[in-house]
């Protein structure tokens, strides 16, 4: 085996951080001014932008300056990342390097309690702290468009176990899961190649961060970007919102956004789901110590302020533009009505711009023979689902009565993309979520599954030192729902709702005292850094990108699935090549398997918008497809839907479409009998 060892790394990820500095406190609601806030006049809802609407390096160093200002202010030193929307890193600026420790609760000692997953882990303070910062930066660009503004805390509030944090027997979060999402390894996030960046959205070191402090950037309407900034010691989630904080990140990078900042009828403090209003921050500009407008400029700024820190695979050093969204260098352009026409679809480009994800043949025609899925079936599934799209409410965007924005996936039975393409202004996070829900769908229905999964290497838990059997987590379901077929025959259909309801840490999902689902963890060991299944499939690619930006080991590969590490965290041969899993698996709702008959085919996944129309999008997408098809495809036949099983007396769910959903009609229930 090749081995990639280092004493310095060694100590510092084993060990615990002997002092965590928490930063936020209770405190009364935010009462600050809104000056700095974007005002656009009218409305925008993916029509603003346009070739020149993008951070310039002025700006970057006007975001970066003005952070550094309220650091000063603060008395901490912080390492502040910003992003354009599709993530390529503009610029990282580090006043000093500090020890960042990933934990959701710590003890009097100040180590992790939670023993599992990602919790215990230390980034060295050798400038790795800036991967904390570029997640931040990255998450409040990715979820944000010209519809919704969210940041961090936004995120931090629907991926926990309850919605709300801090609420007893309430279900999980609606974009449970997401976090696991954008991953270093993911096969559909591009690279910094060292030089410039490669055309499209870029992944995130951490996946999608929940810590407030990640805030996105806007200009003319338009989100532009993200800055992210971790200056406490701690990588970490808030788990009661009933207060509000004062959390020296959020307040940081609040400063960094004067002028940039979100309008405010776009934020997420005005968007509501089941009944409940999404948190934007915690604090506004006059909660700052700092005047923003009075910042001193970048140019003022010296080695004794702080350094640009280059991290590999990232950032060169050098301040950049970013890039126009929707236009070629964004990696996201018009489709022109050249595949989806009169969608007003956009599609994936590569520098060259030519397609990344045409529409294309299954691969697995060696296996399904004549079943596999057709070009046109593929254009035609995707077709039918951007329809639907455009005709339903958009949960998550304002002005009210706003189209859903979404992107769409189709792969094949071994994981291949076979087509993606996306509303317009539909957020980016939801292009990797898409792929991921796709392929969950069609993972779990496959035959063979349980494989798959034993041959997985053991997931190292690097901040107590043991491992994880991905092996036991088939067991478990099998018991689970008293089945020894489970993932074994492919006679299951799973919607990634029924997968999700078996990954939330209590079943009945948010019922207290309730037992764990079989891909979730049990009481201790579970946390938003220890999902289960999940994130072991995944946790050892993370592992080996981290020991790559600390300069020991290779970059991991563009595959989330069989990175195999032994105790001493050197590399061992990997275990899977194939594409099955290859950018991670996500477990909140949105997704099918796709049919020919009986035979499972491939899947599709939707993600950008509330959950019961992503749910809907890809159920009814499907389902249109094949009555445009003659029947050629179709959903998975009713008796062997997931929601068909009881286990432990509780039954499964499959999909869940809204009520009444579409702008253009006063149908309800237009998923009933389907």
């Amino acid at each position: 085996m090749t081995r990639f060892t280092s004493h310095r790394l060694l100590a510092s990820v084993w060990l615990f951080a002997s002092v965590v500095l928490l930063s936020s406190c209770g405190g009364g609601g935010s009462s600050g001014s809104n000056k700095g806030t974007d005002t656009t006049p009218g409305p925008c809802s993916g029509n603003c932008a346009v070739a020149t609407t993008k951070l310039t390096v002025s700006d970057v160093q006007t975001v970066i300056a003005q952070a550094v200002a309220e650091a000063k202010a603060q008395d901490v030193n912080a390492t502040i990342a910003v992003v354009d929307r599709v993530g390529n890193v503009l610029g990282i600026f580090q006043m000093a390097p500090q020890t960042i420790l990933i934990a959701t609760e710590v003890d009097e000692n100040g180590a992790a309690v939670i023993d599992g997953g990602l919790e215990g882990i230390n980034l060295p303070n050798d400038g790795v702290d800036a991967a904390a910062a570029i997640a931040k930066a990255i998450t409040g660009a990715f979820l944000s468009s010209e519809g919704n503004a969210f940041t961090t805390r936004t995120a931090n509030q629907i991926i926990q176990a309850n919605f709300n944090p801090g609420e007893t027997n309430q279900p999980a979060g609606p974009l449970f899961g997401v976090q696991f999402s954008q991953l270093s390894c993911s096969d559909f996030s591009q690279r910094f190649n060292g030089v410039g960046p490669d055309v499209g959205p870029k992944r995130s070191p951490l996946g999608l961060s929940a810590d407030p402090g990640g805030l996105p950037l806007y200009k003319g309407g338009t989100a532009v970007g993200g800055v992210g900034v971790i200056a406490d010691g701690l990588y970490t989630i808030d788990p009661v919102i009933s207060d509000f904080d004062r959390d020296v990140d959020e307040l940081v990078a609040m400063a960094g956004t004067f002028s940039y900042a979100a309008p405010l009828d776009r934020r997420a403090d005005r968007i509501t789901v089941d009944g409940k209003t999404f948190r934007f921050a915690d604090v506004d500009f006059g909660d700052l110590k700092s005047d923003p407008e009075a910042a001193p400029a970048y140019a003022s700024l010296t080695s004794a302020d702080g350094i640009l820190f280059a991290l590999p695979g990232y950032f060169s050093g050098t301040i950049a533009d970013g890039t126009a969204f929707g236009e070629i260098e964004s990696g996201i352009r018009p489709d022109n009505d050249v595949n989806y026409p009169g969608r007003d679809a956009f599609v994936f480009v590569n520098a060259a711009n030519a397609l990344r994800y045409p529409p294309i043949a299954g691969t697995d025609a060696g296996v399904l023979g004549a079943d596999s899925l057709t070009a046109t079936e593929v254009r035609t599934i995707i077709d039918e689902a951007l329809a639907i799209a455009n005709r339903a409410r958009g949960q998550i965007r304002r002005p009210l009565g706003s189209q859903a924005r979404v992107t769409v996936s189709v792969v094949d039975t071994s994981g291949v993309i076979l087509g993606m393409a996306r509303s317009r202004d539909a957020p980016v996070f939801g292009a990797d979520v898409s792929l991921q829900k796709a392929r969950t769908a069609t993972l779990f229905s496959s035959a063979g599954t349980d494989v798959f999964l034993r041959n997985l290497p053991d997931a190292l838990y690097v901040g107590s030192g043991r491992f994880s059997v991905i092996g036991d987590y088939v067991d478990a379901v099998q018991a689970f729902l008293g089945n020894p077929n489970a993932l074994v025959t492919g006679e299951i259909a799973f919607s990634d709702r029924a997968g999700g309801n078996l990954s939330r840490p209590t079943y009945p999902d948010g019922i207290s005292g309730a037992q764990p689902g079989p891909f979730s963890k049990p009481p201790g060991e579970w946390s938003p850094f220890s999902t289960g299944l999940q994130l072991d499939l995944s946790l050892n690619a993370i592992l080996q990108h981290i020991l790559f930006l600390l300069g020991a080991a290779p970059d991991v590969g563009q595959n989330c699935a069989g990175v195999a590490l032994a105790a001493d965290l050197s590399l061992l041969p990997p275990t899977v090549i194939n594409l099955k899993a290859a950018n991670g698996l996500q477990i909140f709702p949105g997704s099918v398997p796709i049919y020919r008959g009986n035979t499972l085919i491939g899947g599709i996944g939707v993600s950008g918008d509330g959950i019961d129309q992503d749910d809907m999008i890809s159920f009814l997408g499907l389902h249109n497809a094949g009555v445009a098809l003659g029947g050629a495809v179709n959903n998975a036949p009713p008796e062997i839907r997931a929601d068909r099983l009881k286990p432990q007396g509780e039954r499964l769910r499959y999909i869940q479409c809204p009520q009444a959903p579409f702008l253009d009609s006063d149908e309800t229930n237009p998923c009933e009998g389907k």
